[in-house]
């Protein structure tokens, strides 16, 4: 019985692509003559259209849906009530499997503060215009502990006013009504205020120089060391460094036959303040003075290395150490000298030519890499020198102005013109004044702090 065409193959033909004819007529049905199976040949190009059904959305790890944030737009200036929120907060979950920066959310109350950095501390020199209570960022000295700063100002705190009529009203009325202080009391303790100044960090070097003799270098050297010692609680020498047989230690009454030969030969042996302090003089202020070798056949022994060991051991005990400096502007003294020098005291006579040598040491100290020094440096201009009356000092002292930080005058004295001991509490009150002028401007140009 011969086979009839598929009735559901021809109907899915109809619904896709029809076969060509070319191909259908190919197609022949045979029978085996051994065996019962139909065997049906089909076309190379036939296709077959197969319709699927959607395929499922894929879902989101838990990780990723955490963080996910649905888009809505945003007005940026639109500004939300508090009562009425058009945001959400959303939780914010971090992941291991971020790699990223962690996002923020988006509401003002999740920000984090972020500490200011470090600063320094405008108080840590001074306790002046400080609130009470404010503390320092840094630690303080022990300095800084000071009566003013501790004491209540009340009547029993607040100390009495000195000398004349408020001295007086003071004392009649059983110290019930005080006016302080006067004028010339009160100008005389800020003068004492800035001699007072605290350093910190190793001994200050001052050398007093200059390149003529017999203008009153040794002079200075006295004033400015006695006013620096009657004024500071901490320990003041003098240093007589002349090779050319210095005077200095004839200014006070001599304790001791030592120079500095002596403190060179023993430097090993000193130990302590005690045994220096055997070596040196000292005044009625407590003004060390270390003299110099008094035989001439030994003066010129003194050099650049003799002078270190000196300056190695007054810098253990003492806390200002000035050096009267000879005329040698280049020995190898003055170089040692000046390599330690802090600050410089120019000294200058009221004549002409002493004027034109100081201003000269000036030139040579600034030709020589000096140039800071004599910025910083202070002039005396000594009045006692023969010829002052016959110049015109304003004019000296303009010109100094123009090249070092300050000029100090320094008045004629009968104690001084002597040349002899010079008794601090017996000097005239305008040169005692000039001295301490002199010690609070060499003070206030010394660095307070040695790095």
């Amino acid at each position: 019985m011969a086979d009839k065409p598929d009735q559901g193959r021809t109907g899915e033909l109809a619904d896709g692509e029809l076969a060509s004819s070319e191909s259908t007529s190919d197609a022949v049905a045979s029978r085996s003559s051994s065996t019962d199976d139909l065997t049906i040949s089909v076309p190379e190009n036939l296709s077959i259209v197969v319709d699927l059904p959607p395929a499922p959305a894929p879902e989101a790890p838990e990780d990723e849906v955490a963080v996910a944030i649905d888009e809505v737009p945003v007005n940026p200036g639109f500004v939300a009530s508090p009562t009425e929120p058009t945001t959400t907060s959303v939780a914010i979950v971090a992941s291991r499997l971020a790699t990223g920066p962690t996002p923020t959310a988006a509401h003002d109350d999740d920000q984090r503060d972020i500490p200011p950095l470090p600063g320094t501390d405008a108080f840590s020199q001074s306790r002046r215009d400080r609130l009470r209570g404010e503390h320092s960022q840094q630690p303080e000295p022990a300095a800084m502990l000071t009566a003013d700063r501790l004491l209540e100002v009340n009547r029993k705190t607040r100390p009495g006013p000195e000398g004349g009529w408020h001295r007086f009203l003071y004392a009649i009325t059983f110290h019930t009504v005080n006016l302080g202080d006067s004028a010339k009391v009160r100008a005389r303790k800020e003068l004492d205020h800035r001699i007072q100044k605290q350093f910190e960090g190793g001994t200050r070097f001052v050398p007093v120089l200059t390149r003529k003799g017999g203008v009153g270098k040794t002079t200075v050297t006295t004033l400015l060391g006695m006013a620096l010692a009657d004024a500071r609680e901490d320990r003041i020498v003098a240093i007589d460094a002349n090779p050319d047989r210095g005077t200095l230690s004839e200014r006070v009454t001599k304790q001791t036959r030592a120079t500095v030969r002596d403190v060179v030969q023993k430097a090993a042996s000193i130990g302590g303040f005690t045994d220096f302090s055997a070596l040196v003089s000292r005044d009625e202020t407590r003004l060390d003075i270390l003299a110099s070798d008094t035989d001439p056949l030994l003066s010129e022994a003194f050099d650049e290395n003799d002078y270190n060991v000196v300056a190695d051991l007054t810098a253990r005990f003492y806390s200002i150490v000035l050096t009267d400096c000879g005329t040698g502007i280049v020995h190898s003294v003055m170089r040692a000298t000046l390599q330690r020098a802090d600050s410089v005291v120019i000294v200058s006579g009221g004549s002409v030519d002493e004027a034109r040598l100081a201003s000269e040491t000036l030139t040579w100290l600034e030709a020589n890499g000096y140039g800071d020094l004599v910025r910083n440096a202070i002039v005396a201009l000594n009045m006692a020198t023969q010829g002052t009356n016959l110049v015109k000092l304003d004019e000296i002292e303009s010109h100094f102005r123009s090249r070092v930080r300050e000029v100090v005058r320094i008045p004629y004295d009968p104690q001084l013109a002597a040349g002899s001991v010079v008794s601090y509490k017996d000097l005239k009150p305008l040169t005692k004044q000039s001295a301490r002028t002199l010690a609070a401007l060499v003070v206030e140009g010394l660095p307070t702090n040695r790095g």
